[in-house]
């Protein structure tokens, strides 16, 4: 699978642009600001449905116009797919594929699997669980849709009971029986959930320590650990144990929706004890790992898109990373930079075909 062409219209900073991308190597050069990270943002809003960097849609559009058009042909399975993606202020994005709209954006999810390695990675380690919940959902919902789905459900099951425990507590009221069948749900839905969860991390986290020992030559001990309520007892007991919380909170204060990863080096916590340079490789270790682990599920090679790449990582595990497109290990990728010279070096290095666009 890959990108042939792609065209945008208003999106971000780029008024009018196309490109006719290499099957293999793609390189974006030019000087901070001028819309790099936006081409391939654009790419991850064709897979995905929205911007990585910033999911509120009419953010995406250029200050100085009232819509913007994203378009794709990719080549996939020997078949010519067409993906657009449109949004005008004030009205409801719209996806289609092949000319024909997505009643649910969930169902295009997965269609183009597309792994961005990026600066903002960094947020993985140092926010909060929330950013960390998003990374494995992502993971799992490229190649599970019933996942996504219930994870869906999950959500809106949470806001529902939250917002019923808020009118309990403005009301000086208490209806046990609405409380149940919220209860009784969230418990069906968290619980597979969980179980999803804990078996992706089971085959993800080899994954992950193979890729981070290759970039770092083994130098030291990485892991991650799933942290979740569930462990033990399962959600229905959990909600129980904790209404009279949850009623002074007016939220719910137990779930999946609480889950989170440690992520360790040498048996400690990466954000404390982590070096910026073993920072940088547990990040890149993990985003390939992602990449394994959905080209293992989906059989095609997922698009790899390197936003200032060059910024996480020095030039010789760069040429690591690029070496692997030779293998036929990684399919296309994109490659963002401030340094035009620095970049071909690299990709040369590969001995595959490429392009190079000066923005």
């Amino acid at each position: 699978m890959f990108l042939k062409q792609l065209s945008l219209l208003n999106y971000k900073n780029l008024n009018s642009i196309a490109f006719e991308f290499d099957a293999k190597i793609n390189c974006l050069v030019g000087h901070n600001g001028v819309g790099k990270t936006n081409v391939l943002d654009s790419i991850y809003h064709l897979s995905f449905g929205k911007s990585y960097f910033n999911p509120i849609t009419s953010q995406n559009i250029n200050h100085d116009s009232e819509f913007f058009v994203v378009e794709g042909e990719f080549e996939k399975n020997q078949k010519e797919e067409h993906i657009l993606v449109s949004a005008k202020r004030g009205q409801k994005k719209v996806i289609k594929r092949n000319n024909k709209p997505y009643d649910k954006f969930s169902e295009h999810i997965g269609f183009i699997p597309t792994v961005i390695i990026s600066p903002a990675d960094r947020d993985l380690i140092i926010e909060g669980s929330e950013t960390r919940r998003k990374f494995i959902d992502g993971v799992i919902s490229q190649s599970d849709n019933v996942y996504l789905n219930h994870l869906l459900q999950y959500n809106k099951l949470i806001s529902q009971r939250n917002s019923l425990l808020k009118y309990f507590a403005a009301n000086n009221s208490f209806d046990r029986d609405t409380l149940e069948v919220y209860n009784m749900q969230l418990s069906e839905f968290g619980q597979n959930l969980f179980e999803k969860r804990k078996k992706f991390l089971a085959e993800f986290i080899p994954i992950f320590n193979k890729r981070y020992g290759d970039i770092t030559n083994n130098k030291e001990p990485v892991n991650i650990s799933y942290k979740s309520q569930l462990f033990g007892k399962d959600l229905s007991k959990l909600l129980e144990e904790n209404l009279q919380k949850d009623m002074a909170l007016q939220y719910t204060s137990v779930g999946i929706h609480k889950d989170d990863l440690s992520f360790e080096i040498e048996g400690h916590p990466i954000k404390k004890f982590g070096s910026q340079g073993q920072q940088k490789s547990f990040l890149v270790a993990l985003k390939l790992a992602q990449f394994d682990f959905i080209k293992a599920i989906s059989k095609v090679n997922p698009i790899l898109l390197l936003d200032d790449i060059f910024d996480k990582l020095d030039e010789q595990r760069v040429s690591h990373i690029v070496a692997l497109v030779a293998t036929d290990e990684l399919g296309q990728i994109f490659i963002s930079d401030t340094h035009a010279d620095r970049t071909e070096k690299v990709v040369k290095e590969s001995n595959q075909s490429y392009k190079i666009f000066k923005l």
